[in-house]
């Protein structure tokens, strides 16, 4: 498989992707985009096939993007200042046959890719990359007993709103699951397990900032939750505890809320990350 990444080597996110490409045996093209970045035709042909804006690809942070006034620019103007100041355009953009994508996380590189990572694969924080599968009724057994073992609530779980997901290590190796309930701007994240033999290796920050991006990217603002005994690992995390009585509607209504998760549970939110 041939792919290419416009590379900036000083930064972290660009070098787990590139190593993540050859994680999978396949060695890019490596263009480092400060020095050769991608002429105007190219970059205009990337977002045509990645199916979105020019401005969902700009950095904002450590660039001159304040600094040239460009929160209202049009595209044109925005293309003349990509001209002009590359670090402009986010990092890495990799194409391979199967597309082009911004790869932030790094982990979204595993779209573009033929074939499987050749071991468990680590960033360079120590966080292990994942892949959620989503879980059907079929293999919902392996969900509903690691919940029970750790005496977390199931009696819902086949309910409407709700999907769950097996999140595995690089290599197919089961790391834990979780969820998410739902469906407008307000969702919860619940059933946060990492299962025995993967505690203390980072796979709950993994599941549960995927889980933040699977719920954003489905349109969701807000996150909520309820724990009885995780509130410092989710405030860590950016979540901030509330008064259940300040809870939506459509998250005050959730079975949790109602009653399977024990009125001592302390009730937290984050505010979904965006670009801007």
């Amino acid at each position: 498989m041939t792919a290419a990444i416009y590379h900036n080597p000083a930064c972290g996110t660009s070098r787990n992707t590139l190593a993540l490409i050859r994680n999978a045996g396949i060695e890019p093209t490596v263009i480092e985009y400060l020095k050769t970045p991608p002429s105007r035709a190219e970059l205009l042909d990337f977002l045509l096939r990645m199916g979105v804006p020019l401005r969902s690809i700009l950095r904002r942070k450590g660039t001159p993007f304040d600094a040239l006034g460009l929160s209202d620019a049009g595209e044109p103007t925005l293309l003349d200042a990509i001209d002009r100041h590359p670090i402009l355009i986010n990092r890495p953009i990799v194409v391979t046959p199967l597309g082009v994508k911004l790869c932030r996380p790094s982990e979204v590189v595993l779209e573009l890719l033929d074939r499987p990572q050749q071991s468990a694969f680590f960033k360079e924080d120590g966080e292990p990359v994942i892949i959620p599968e989503r879980i059907d009724g079929s293999s919902r057994a392996a969900l509903e007993a690691s919940l029970s073992a750790a005496d977390l609530p199931v009696a819902d779980l086949g309910l409407p709103q709700r999907q769950f997901y097996r999140f595995t290590d690089t290599v197919g190796g089961t790391a834990g699951f979780g969820g998410i309930e739902g469906d407008g701007p307000d969702r919860l994240i619940r059933s946060v397990i990492v299962v025995p033999g993967r505690r203390g290796q980072n796979y709950g920050n993994s599941i549960a900032q995927t889980l933040e991006r699977l719920a954003g990217q489905d349109g969701a603002r807000t996150l909520h939750l309820l724990t009885t005994g995780a509130a410092p690992f989710f405030a860590r995390l950016g979540y901030e505890t509330c008064d259940r009585a300040d809870a939506p509607a459509a998250i005050a209504a959730c079975e949790e809320f109602k009653g399977l998760c024990p009125a001592s549970a302390v009730y937290m939110t984050k505010t979904v990350k965006t670009a801007w």
